[in-house]
């Protein structure tokens, strides 16, 4: 199933709209219940609007009422093992918990971390109170 989610990462960066870094990036995210689904980095002239594959993914599940997810597969049109930034990996931990399996696209191979690993010490909802 890897490869599956790999695949449809790799196939939706075609949609992405990246006329200024030409860095397509896909994120296919499964749900608890297998569902999948997928986004596509969107860049806009003012890079700070710019949407990040990872965030349309997730937007995307929470939209149609998911809430828990279990693995999520990024991959660049370079196939250089991307893995979510900062601000993703934060947007991340707001549904998933430390264990969701990031598997990031390296071509040949795929490395394999948890977003707890990509993100320690997190902010959460309970530092806030």
């Amino acid at each position: 199933m890897t490869e599956e989610l790999v695949a449809a990462a790799r196939e939706i960066q075609s949609q992405s709209h990246v006329p200024y870094s030409e860095y397509r990036v896909g994120a296919a995210l499964e749900t608890a219940d297998g569902e999948v689904f997928v986004g596509c980095n969107l860049e806009n002239a003012n890079f700070s609007n710019s949407l990040h594959a990872e965030e349309v993914a997730i937007a995307e599940a929470v939209k149609n009422g998911h809430r828990e997810f279990t693995r999520l597969a990024v991959s660049s049109s370079r196939r250089d093992g991307v893995t979510p930034c900062g601000m993703c990996r934060q947007t991340l931990t707001e549904f998933c918990d430390a264990n969701l399996l990031v598997l990031c696209d390296e071509g040949d191979s795929v490395s394999e971390y948890t977003l707890g690993e990509l993100l320690p010490n997190t902010i959460s909802e309970e530092m806030l109170e």
